[in-house]
């Protein structure tokens, strides 16, 4: 990343730490499920969790004073969406699903999310971390109501809406839309969103509390 674009102090603290963070966490999460070496899919999430790793950095840099090089910024950040269609084809055509591989897959998209509703709501609004934030506010609220973490069913509803988020930011951060058609199709990828986790809060009480109360 230094190599295309100068990077301030913080770019460079951020690099490292994001560095570090995910080594660490690839290597406790390769440990416990007993595994040598990331999967072919999981290389491919790596290669992707690589890509978000520098949009991190210049969506930092974009809050140290230069202007954010969107041409830098948007194809990185979409080719890290497009790859998501990517891993996992590789993992079932490889016989190579697992658990750790979904739930990396899953870590790399919610962050990526937040990165990127951090630099939107620069110039549409703070509402806009909503939408980054919802998935980490679910996990918080899993700690304290444990009925959370049950399993949901497979929804393509889910995954279509999951999916969204990605592209619409991508879109607003780019600058192609003007500024009010930016506001009124993040606000329909937030309120899609805001009625995805509903639904699934809805379900998971109901199976949790439905049963108990039958």
């Amino acid at each position: 990343m230094a190599l295309i674009t100068p990077l301030s102090l913080g770019g460079w603290l951020t690099a490292v730490a994001y560095t570090l963070v995910l080594t660490g966490a690839l290597t406790v999460a390769l440990i416990k499920a007993k595994a040598l070496r990331p999967g072919p899919a999981d290389r491919v999430t790596l290669a992707r969790a690589t890509l978000v790793g520098c949009v991190t950095v210049l969506v930092v840099e974009s809050f140290a004073g230069p202007p954010t090089p969107l041409g830098l910024l948007i194809p990185l950040a979409a080719v890290a969406l497009i790859g998501d269609a990517i891993d996992g084809q590789i993992a079932r055509r490889t016989g190579t699903e697992s658990s750790l591989g979904a739930r990396f897959d899953m870590e790399v998209d919610a962050f990526l999310i937040l990165v990127l509703s951090v630099f939107v709501s620069s110039y549409l609004g703070p509402w806009v971390l909503a939408m980054g934030l919802m998935r980490y506010v679910f996990v918080a609220a899993s700690w304290a109501m444990p009925w959370l973490k049950a399993p949901l069913p497979h929804s393509m509803a889910r995954k279509t809406v999951a999916a969204a988020q990605g592209i619409v930011l991508v879109l607003a951060a780019s600058g192609l839309l003007p500024h009010l058609i930016s506001l009124l199709v993040t606000a329909i990828a937030l309120g899609s969103l805001v009625w995805s986790f509903g639904r699934d809060v809805l379900w998971l009480y109901h199976r949790s509390f439905g049963r108990q109360a039958g």
